[in-house]
């Protein structure tokens, strides 16, 4: 077996189709688009190059047949502020085979090595920690767009070159049928008689304004996390094209005080697995059209919300009660959607798990982000 940089054409195609192999036989894998993958490794169109630096590997056997990938990253604002200078590890794919996962866990770490890193986290992506983070240990379901997927035996090939479990990313399921407890309903009739607070949904006519009311909360929002790192313009305006294609405006919720200003927000997408099945992957021009067919023709089932959030003077004022009332009533007004999945949560962020709970959600599935730390 030997290590092969991706730097070609060739090499990239390999490591493009050898998740085909690894889940020939999973009928619930669905192949996420090309093209999403590929913009993670190209400067033009990920940011996150501006103050970082990633690279990949394919791992080929005797017969010259690629059994393995994985890529490294270093995100400089966020490597430093670790205990340990951090670095990480992302779209690890391998056979089930202990020698052939080990070496491409060598190959990250001493890449990172090289480069001033004591430590490694992984699964993990080279961008926002909304997408293709973590590595799914409990919850083998059909997956949402963007969430990492992976056969159970990856649990093992991580654990057994010294991964530990950093923390737990636990994802839960609303049962849109069935609806919000009453109680979210009486609070959020409350809180908007009595408070003055007024929700809109995003308006595409002012995706400007709604992009930098997004800016403003979330940074307000997540500024008190661990190795928060404040979201910019770019990064908005990359990932509202990236999702403008299966957007619903009204499964994206504003809150807003009596004045004006812009309070919460929640991000809800219908679920693209459910039009890109099929797709293996590709958006040519045939891809394209089953694209468009199955978008006016498919009534979504599934949706996730991907974000939220609520400025810090105006939390514990039953807001996110008041946003997930209107989903439900649009949800319900148009009948088709049955699931609802919330984004993941830290299994150290309390709060958001007990708001889960409070709209009625139950456990769905767990991924683990974990850290390596690297002997000397």
């Amino acid at each position: 077996m030997h290590i092969i940089e991706v730097t070609s054409p060739a090499h990239i195609q390999e490591f493009l189709n050898l998740p085909f192999k690894i889940y020939a036989k999973d009928p619930l894998w669905v192949c996420p688009l090309l093209n999403d993958i590929e913009s993670v490794f190209d400067p033009k169109r990920n940011n996150f190059f501006s103050f970082g630096r990633c690279t990949r590997w394919i791992l080929v056997n005797e017969r010259q047949e690629t059994i393995g990938r994985i890529a490294a990253f270093i995100n400089d604002k966020k490597a430093y502020k670790e205990a340990v200078p951090t670095g990480g590890c992302g779209f690890f794919e391998c056979t089930n085979d202990l020698i052939a996962a080990h070496i491409l866990f060598d190959q990250a770490r001493n890449w990172l090595s090289e480069r001033g890193m004591q430590a490694m986290n992984g699964p993990i992506n080279f961008g926002e920690n909304d997408t293709w983070w973590g590595l799914l240990v409990d919850g083998f379901t059909a997956p949402f767009y963007g969430m990492n997927y992976n056969p159970p035996y990856y649990k093992q090939l991580f654990e057994s070159y010294g991964f530990i479990p950093r923390y737990e990313q636990i994802s839960n399921r609303v049962d849109v049928p069935k609806g919000m407890p009453e109680k979210v309903i009486k609070i959020s009739k409350w809180v908007i008689s009595r408070r003055g607070f007024v929700l809109r949904h995003l308006d595409i006519t002012q995706f400007d304004k709604f992009s930098n009311d997004f800016k403003e909360i979330y940074n307000d929002a997540w500024k008190d996390f661990e190795n928060f790192t404040p979201v910019t313009d770019l990064t908005i305006q990359e990932t509202l094209q990236k999702v403008k294609p299966i957007m619903d405006p009204k499964l994206i919720w504003f809150a807003y005080s009596a004045e004006g200003e812009p309070v919460a927000f929640v991000m809800i997408l219908p679920d693209t697995n459910e039009l890109i099945k099929g797709l293996n992957g590709k958006l040519d021009w045939i891809g394209k059209l089953r694209f468009v067919w199955n978008k006016w023709t498919v009534k979504h089932k599934r949706m996730r919300a991907v974000i939220m959030g609520t400025k810090e003077k105006y939390r514990n004022q039953g807001l996110e009660s008041c946003l997930f009332m209107k989903l439900q009533e649009y949800a319900h007004s148009i009948g088709h959607y049955q699931e609802l999945e919330l984004s993941w949560v830290g299994d150290f962020n309390n709060k958001m798990l007990a708001l889960h709970e409070g709209i009625g959600a139950v456990y769905a599935k767990k991924h683990t982000t974990y850290i390596h730390h690297f002997k000397h």
